[in-house]
């Protein structure tokens, strides 16, 4: 069982406010014993809390909107390295480069990914492209020129110059 996301940062919020303050109270023993200490204490925990009301955007969100995006775009690398690890296996370099278990084997994981929710359906599309040509398997310049589409769709949703419905059309699984 995983803990929410929710959960884990305020957990690690609040470890961090306590190292603070016992670090304060460590620090104001150090200077003037426990009633350093105490002020200290105060100190420190006056401190982090000012600085807690006075952010502007809680952590949560800001983990959950990098976790949304970074989570698309790692699949859609992943899509591309299994596709052109599949293409390494419909055109491999020596004639006795790859057995027909492998290059099955290699097909089946591409489709796999390929077929995930989480992907934009720009890079969905391009990729259904990529695997057409290469389960056409006769021309490799038409192959190469498709995996190529597929990378610049993925660089293209990288850089947010996707169309507006990829924003809608992904899902964090």
């Amino acid at each position: 069982m995983t803990t929410p996301l929710r959960t884990r940062v305020y957990a690690m919020t609040v470890t961090v406010l306590v190292c603070v303050v016992g670090g304060g109270a460590c620090f104001g023993f150090l200077l003037d014993g426990w009633a350093g200490a105490a002020v200290g204490a105060g100190a420190a925990s006056l401190g982090a809390g000012f600085g807690m009301l006075v952010r502007p955007r809680p952590t949560v969100t800001s983990v959950q909107a990098a976790r949304g995006d970074g989570y698309a775009e790692g699949i859609a690398d992943v899509v591309l390295l299994s596709i052109a690890t599949y293409e390494a296996a419909v055109f491999p370099l020596t004639s006795e480069g790859v057995s027909d278990e492998e290059q099955q084997a290699r097909r089946t994981v591409a489709y796999r990914l390929s077929a995930y929710d989480g992907l934009p359906r720009s890079v969905r599309v391009s990729a259904a492209s990529a695997l057409e040509a290469l389960d056409d398997g006769a021309d490799a310049e038409r192959a190469r020129a498709a995996v190529k589409e597929l990378s610049l769709a993925i660089y293209d949703y990288r850089s947010g110059r996707s169309l507006q419905g990829d924003a809608s059309d992904t899902s964090s699984g």
